[in-house]
């Protein structure tokens, strides 16, 4: 244990569970349901509305062998290949054979998907997929259909849910285990203020941390509160680096910041190109699969291409699609399209890459735990080792499908009994956080942006680095300029994120998967396959450790 902990008021109520989930995505939900089908008191803490996580924005769909001819194996070989040689096997044979059950467990659960005139699930392909096994929902609204679903079950079940909720530190007993988490709930509801969750298992699925960058495709609750509270809480996290930029996110111009709207890899996946500004398409010849290349090839292609072009963009070319085709098939696009001026339709729609998934997270095994004891990670948040350095389109659904799942089973299978916190976590804590002003947000967005974005290089990750430690020592320095509230919390937890992924940027010279070092433009196997696993010391310094194989270490040492 680190000892760290956020600035916070002394929690002012506690309430007692068997397990929380802080959460609500796929991931989160999926959890909370399993484990209160085993009896177990679960209580839901999100940070906005049930329904206002990650999942409800994924457009493309959920990956699973599905279809005639295809088998997890080809699924795992495509896993494996966009993983560029850093996926676990182990964990991606689970998530492939396990995954076309959960997806049909998901469907008893409330979900529907778009089917075939035979009555068959209609399967599309992504990129970095060789075969259709793309599963999708209201053309290109699959997450928002699988949010409805869950959160239904969610209320049917009648799960306690804590909603508009801030989690800020994990709770441990005297034995170091997990003990609940303290939390922060804003605006009028059961509960006000800080508080606890007293609970022996704490389950973490708050989805990604997008926000670090100025633009991403990430809502605006995804400020990496997870990793950070693992990292406090004495968590490992690993391959951090790994940031996914989705190559095309529809270009709002270059200052626009925040989330971006996304623009699904199915569209090309239906046969959209990708061209430029002379209508040339530029994929031809790069890859076999051309504009359904794995995320990272088709990023850096768009991103070379505006370098020598000069321009800020690239451009995807669906208009062969007709109109009948944008309206039935992806509508939710189409509209987003249009209410920024572009009619898809008639006109090319400009694209870039931007910041959209984090395939490193807190280090877990193939049950979701963490290498704190009762601590478990599943979803965006995690790495279980199913992504490697780059994920497979339309992977992140079945991942917190299947996953979530095992952890549950987990936690119902050890049951473990309830403890008392070692401390309240707030001002009598032993190392409170020094919080930053809510005004640095922009100054760190805009820092990695520069310093970690698609292209890297060892002066700009140096850059990077200063700027952030800069940011860091005022802080300590200075901690009067900032009150504790949400906004100097996830400011704060930004500035730990974005420490711990540079700092692990820096540590890997090379280039793989969706880390692209300009200075290092070589994939280098001897002596890169592997892992950096990152950990906060006591004085708030990362620590960052290679692995000697591409093997991850067990998760505890009796593993």
């Amino acid at each position: 244990m680190t000892g760290i902990r956020l600035t916070a008021p002394a929690p002012g109520w506690a309430i007692d569970a068997d397990v929380v989930v802080v959460g609500s995505g796929v991931a989160g939900l999926t959890t909370a349901l399993r484990c209160a089908a085993a009896g177990l008191d679960t209580v839901v803490v999100t940070k906005a509305r049930l329904d206002d996580g990650s999942t409800r924005w994924a457009q493309g769909g959920i990956a699973a062998a599905l279809g005639e001819g295809d088998t997890p194996e080809q699924h795992l070989d495509d896993t494996l290949v966009a993983g560029a040689g850093l996926c676990d096997e182990e964990a991606v044979r689970v998530l492939v054979t396990e995954g076309p059950d959960a997806v049909r467990r998901l469907i008893t659960t409330g979900a529907t998907f778009d089917t075939t005139d035979s009555g068959d699930i209609a399967l599309t392909r992504e990129g970095g997929h060789h075969r259709r096994r793309i599963a999708h929902a209201g053309g290109d609204a699959t997450g928002a259909e699988i949010s409805r679903a869950l959160v239904e079950a969610v209320r049917s079940a009648a799960l306690h849910t804590i909603e508009n909720a801030l989690v800020l530190d994990l709770l441990t007993d005297a034995e170091g285990r997990t003990a609940g988490v303290s939390l922060h709930v804003m605006g009028e509801g059961q509960h006000d203020g800080v508080g606890a969750v007293r609970a022996p298992s704490v389950v973490l699925a708050t989805g990604g941390m997008g926000q670090v960058f100025s633009a991403t495709t990430n809502p605006s609750v995804s400020t990496g509160d997870g990793v950070a509270l693992a990292l406090r809480a004495g968590a490992e996290v690993s391959d951090l680096e790994f940031v996914q930029f989705h190559p095309t996110v529809l270009f709002l111009g270059a200052d626009s910041e925040g989330q971006q709207p996304l623009v699904s890899e199915a569209v090309r996946g239906e046969g959209a190109h990708l061209v430029d500004a002379a209508g040339t398409r530029f994929m031809l010849g790069q890859h076999e699969l051309a504009e359904l290349a794995p995320r990272d090839i088709v990023a850096k292609a768009i991103t070379r291409q505006m370098h020598e072009h000069g321009t800020e963009h690239m451009y995807l070319d669906a208009r062969h699609f007709g109109a009948r085709m944008w309206e039935q098939r992806f509508p939710t696009i189409l509209a987003a399209c249009r209410a920024h001026g572009i009619d898809p339709v008639t006109e090319p729609v400009p694209v870039a890459p931007a910041a959209h998934y984090a395939s490193g997270g807190i280090r877990t095994d193939l049950r979701g735990r963490t290498t704190v004891p009762g601590l478990y990670a599943c979803g965006e948040v995690a790495c279980t080792g199913v992504h490697g350095a780059n994920r497979l389109a339309s992977n992140s659904l079945l991942e917190g499908l299947v996953f979530a799942e095992r952890i549950a089973a987990d936690i119902a299978q050890t049951r473990p009994p309830r403890t008392e916190p070692a401390e309240a976590a707030g001002e009598g804590s032993d190392e409170p956080v020094a919080l930053l002003a809510p005004e640095a947000r922009t100054a760190i967005q805009r820092t990695m942006t520069r310093g970690a974005g698609v292209l890297r290089s060892a002066a700009s990750l140096a850059t990077a680095a200063e700027e952030l430690e800069a940011l860091h020592r005022s802080a300590a320095a200075d901690p009067k300029d900032a009150v504790p509230g949400v906004d100097a919390w996830e400011v704060t937890n930004l500035l730990l994120v974005s420490r711990v992924l540079v700092a692990a940027a820096r540590e890997r010279e090379e280039t793989r998967g969706c880390h692209w070092r300009e200075d290092r433009p070589d994939r280098d196997d001897e002596h890169w396959r592997r892992h950096l696993v990152v950990r906060i010391a006591p004085d708030r310094t990362p620590v960052v450790d290679r692995t000697e194989t591409a093997a991850f270490p067990p998760v505890r040492p009796a593993d």
